[in-house]
């Protein structure tokens, strides 16, 4: 158990000073580059998840390490999520694509996971200086001030992150009638930041398909549900849970379980 988040607050915060924040906007072309079909990597990666991984391991000696970079490189290191021992999980820069663009959407993800389970989760967005974070059965906190979701209002009122071809996919579905469609359709194109905006209210839902990797996840789910909000697989309508096997599933996150199931519905 992390009895001290404040501690891991402050290290992402240093990292960040030192590792990412120098080189925004400051890259240049050989600093950056392809890991795979549209997906890329700067030195700010590498030299963060390293700078964190070193420093987590101070605050909790002998759990295991798992960051975004090493996995990518050697996809063997997830087994560790299998077994019941505690593991850090870390995506440096999260949003790289971004980063590297100079845009201010990014974010530093770190999440603690004891026995598969998430039970602490940090969300530090370094532009703006916020720090979300969350314990299990402690809540989440947004800058030191603990967060509720209100009550969100009926589905044509949300705002959601969709990817494109399901938002479209939606309004095909409904026609001409879309008053009860939501209201704004959105994509940051960083996770991080969206979970973060899911927890201050300024997104009302989200979702996400593919290969849910657990540096993307891990720490927003945790944050959004002990923000009160509910969230599930929508194949099998199950929590998420983090687990070396990246399997093809659909994430969905709301802010109950009744416009979950709206929501879900909606969306098929």
């Amino acid at each position: 158990m992390i009895t001290d988040p404040e501690a891991v607050g402050k290290l992402i915060r240093e990292v960040t000073a030192a590792e990412i924040l120098p080189r925004f906007r400051n890259l240049t072309a050989d600093e950056i580059s392809k890991k795979s079909a549209g997906d890329v990597v700067t030195v700010a990666d590498i030299a963060a998840e390293a700078a964190l991984a070193a420093g987590l391991s101070e605050i909790m000696p002998g759990a295991h390490i798992v960051g975004e970079e090493a996995a990518e490189n050697s996809p063997e290191s997830l087994n560790v999520l299998a077994g019941d021992d505690p593991v850090w999980i870390i995506d440096p820069v999260d949003g790289t694509q971004n980063f590297a663009d100079g845009k201010d959407c990014f974010a530093v993800i770190v999440a603690w996971v004891e026995g598969g389970l998430t039970t602490a989760g940090w969300i530090y967005e370094p532009v703006s200086d916020a720090m979300v974070w969350a314990g299990k059965g402690r809540g989440t906190w947004i800058d030191g001030k603990q967060v509720k979701y209100a009550d969100a209002g009926p589905i044509n009122t949300l705002r959601g992150s969709l990817k494109d071809h399901i938002a479209e996919r939606m309004r095909r579905k409904h026609g001409a009638d879309k008053s009860n469609l939501p209201v704004d359709i959105v994509r940051y194109r960083c996770v991080g930041a969206e979970y973060a905006d899911l927890a201050r209210c300024n997104l009302h839902f989200a979702r996400y398909g593919g290969r849910l990797k657990p540096w993307d996840h891990a720490a927003g789910v945790l944050i959004h549900d002990e923000a009160g909000g509910f969230s599930a697989v929508c194949e099998t309508q199950k929590p998420y849970q983090v687990t070396p096997d990246l399997e093809q599933q659909t994430l969905l996150m709301a802010p109950s379980d009744d416009s979950w199931r709206q929501l879900n519905n909606l969306l098929a």
